[in-house]
This record gives structure tokens, C-alpha cells and sequence, in this order.
């Protein structure tokens, strides 16, 4: 019984020794230094081998190479919904020119308002689908409901077209290149509010009673809500666990301090982000720029209190 069950366990884990290996084609980059690190001034790596993405730490030449070979197809999610269709013109041109640029990235667009949606020139290698979706009259049950709307279309749709999934906020502007060093298996952005703040003074949820607490003492990073993604599988995981505390506090008339950006920053304290951005990937222009914020790839927009 015991040899019985050891080949039908080496039978499913068989690997295929005969598969060719991709090769890289010739690139010619500066010399890696172990004594030399790109960055001397920023955490580059967290205490779970887990790397954090800042200029000066990847060589994008590389990746893309890498990434060529894969014929991987990225998805990006974001709502447009009520007076956020004005930021619709500018996310799309900002980010059909330099997220994923020259790589194949389908763009689900959800919106209240799909026939005020003028044409969008596209990229030939990027897909724009406008979603309609209902709107709701508190800006907090929009966001509360984001989560349940990208894990059910992720099963009944986006698991079929795409390998790896990213939510992103529809107030913001790309102003440089978002490459492929983004693509992991789970992709949190740490906020660029809280990339200074030590931890006892993150904004987290501590309130016990709320499914998106954080123990005094814990928490890694604070992670911003507004740009995040990794693997479908992963994504659907992240969504389905943060609908789920929602829906729990909601039962409980509770409703966690910031919303479904405490859910996340729960969620992701008990499973580690395989890579980690840094606040170069989502900068809001009202901050101080530090002087370790070498480039500002997405910022957030001031929003028109008129519209």
C-alpha cells in the first residue's frame, strides 16, 4: 500500500525533464556588485524576502525579456462611477501609454455612465471594456462594494482572459513607465502617507470587534487601497476575504476606520505580498517630496469639488 501511494504521489508531481528552456537574448547591462547595491538609502527588501520596487533596483531591459517569453496578459481594474467619470480621459491616455507599455493589458472600466464614454484611442496590444455597474448614494458603499464586483467578475470572466489582475484607482495619472517589475504572485503599493509613520501610529483598524483589527504591536507596512493586484488566483483570495469582513462588520454595525483599505491592510498582514511597491507607485501631490522619491510613476488628482 505504502510503495503504492508513493507512485501515484511521484505520478501527479512528475515534472516534464524534457521541456526546453527559454533563452534570454543577448543584453548588454552594467555589472551586478554585490559590494554596490543600487539603493543604499531605502529598505529593498522585507524580513520575508519579499522585494520592495524602487528606482535604482531592477533594470527593466531584463524584465521585459523575461516577461516577452511568457505571453502573459495583465488586466486592470477601475470604477468610474458618479463625478469620477471626469477623471476617465486622463487615466486612460496616462496609463494606455505607460502601464505595461508594448505588452498586451485589458482594461475593465465600470461605470455608471457607459454611453457618456467618448472613443478612447487605444494601443494595438491593449483591450478597453466598458462594464456598466450601479451606482450607490454614499461614496463608502462604492467603495465597500468594489471587492464583491472584482471577485465575482474574476469568476465569471477575468480568470479566462487574463494571468494577473490590478486594481487601480481612476483619480490618478501615470506620468512615467509602470513596467513589468510590478508582476508578482501578490503586489501590495505602500502608502505614500505612511511610508514614515512607525507602527503604533499607522492608521489601522484596532477596534476588536471589526474583522479588519490589528493588535497593538502588529502590522508591517501600511498599503494603500488604491493600486494593488498580483496572480487572478490571488486577487480573487484578497477580494473574497475583504467582502467577506465587510460584510461581517456590516452584520455587526460596524464599519472599520478606512473601509475596505483597513480589510486590505488586515488581510495582507496574514498573507505576506510576494513584492511590495514603493510610494513612487501611487504619490499624492500635496506630500513633501523626500528626497529618497526619485520618481512619481502615478499620482493621485485633485479632485474638482464643482463636479
Amino acid at each position: 500500500m505504502t510503495n503504492m501511494n508513493q507512485s501515484s504521489c511521484q505520478l501527479s508531481r512528475e515534472a516534464d525533464l524534457n521541456e526546453a528552456s527559454p533563452m534570454l537574448p543577448r543584453i548588454l547591462y552594467p555589472e551586478p556588485l554585490l559590494t554596490k547595491p543600487g539603493r543604499r538609502d531605502v529598505l529593498v527588501l522585507t524580513p520575508w524576502l519579499a522585494p520592495i520596487v524602487w528606482e535604482g533596483t531592477f533594470n527593466r531591459d531584463i524584465l521585459n525579456a523575461q516577461y516577452m517569453q511568457k505571453n502573459i496578459v495583465t488586466g486592470v481594474v477601475t470604477f468610474a462611477v458618479k463625478k469620477y467619470v471626469q477623471f476617465i480621459q486622463g487615466f486612460m491616455s496616462s496609463a494606455n501609454k505607460y502601464f505595461l507599455a508594448g505588452h498586451q493589458v485589458n482594461f475593465y472600466l465600470f461605470t455608471d455612465n457607459p454611453e457618456h464614454i467618448s472613443h478612447l484611442q487605444m494601443a494595438p496590444e491593449n483591450h478597453l471594456f466598458v462594464i456598466p455597474v450601479r451606482n450607490h448614494s454614499h461614496w463608502q458603499d462604492i467603495s465597500m462594494s468594489r471587492m464583491d464586483i472584482i471577485r465575482r467578475y474574476i469568476h465569471s470572466q477575468f480568470q479566462y482572459e487574463v494571468d494577473y489582475l490590478y486594481y487601480i484607482d481612476i483619480d490618478v495619472q501615470l506620468f512615467e513607465h509602470i513596467g513589468v517589475e510590478i508582476i508578482d504572485t501578490l503586489v501590495a503599493t505602500i502608502s505614500p502617507w505612511q511610508y514614515t509613520t512607525r507602527r503604533d501610529s499607522k492608521p489601522y483598524e484596532t477596534r476588536t470587534e471589526s474583522q479588519a483589527a490589528i493588535a497593538k504591536g502588529e502590522g508591517d507596512f501600511y498599503y494603500t487601497a488604491s493600486f494593488y493586484g498580483g496572480s487572478v488566483a490571488e486577487v480573487y483570495k484578497l477580494t473574497t476575504a475583504c467582502f467577506k469582513g465587510v460584510m461581517e462588520d456590516r452584520e455587526n454595525g460596524i464599519e472599520a476606520r478606512w473601509h475596505d483599505e483597513s480589510h486590505l491592510n488586515r488581510y495582507l498582514l496574514y498573507h505576506k505580498p510576494t513584492r511590495l511597491l514603493s510610494p513612487e507607485y501611487y504619490w499624492d501631490e500635496e506630500l513633501r517630496r523626500s528626497r529618497i522619491i526619485q520618481v512619481k510613476r502615478m499620482c493621485s488628482v485633485r479632485k474638482d469639488s464643482n463636479h
